[in-house]
């Protein structure tokens, strides 16, 4: 059974970057077909795709975030982060993280963290 699980802050201030880290257990991160991806939810809204590192290491971003996205791995600690500078209020979210497939189906969810981006 694959788990995962958010771990970072809750609280950032504007302007700074958000680190958010996945762990993940009971399946390895570099296992082929599979997409180690970030998503959130803010507050009254849906879901929003944040980015992707595939079991290769390669990555891919939402349009509307690239510029302030970055999600790198530690395959050691079967670990992926998920950075984002430059905060404001409007990023403030539940954040998950979750295994994509390639069928794009997301059958593995952290619990989720909730990030308040405020002063």
């Amino acid at each position: 059974q694959v788990q995962l699980q958010e771990s970072g802050p809750g609280l950032v201030k504007p302007s700074e970057t958000l680190s958010l880290t996945c762990s993940v257990s009971g399946g390895s991160i570099t296992t082929s077909n599979y997409y180690w991806t970030w998503i959130r939810q803010p507050p009254g809204k849906g879901l929003e795709w944040i980015g992707q590192i595939t079991y290769a290491g390669s990555t891919n971003y939402s349009p509307s975030l690239k510029s302030r996205t970055s999600i790198s791995r530690d395959t050691s600690k079967n670990q992926f982060t998920l950075q984002l500078s430059s905060v404001t209020p409007e990023d403030t979210a539940m954040y998950y993280c979750a295994r994509g497939g390639i069928a794009n189906e997301y059958n593995y969810w952290g619990q989720g963290t909730q990030v308040t981006v405020s002063s």
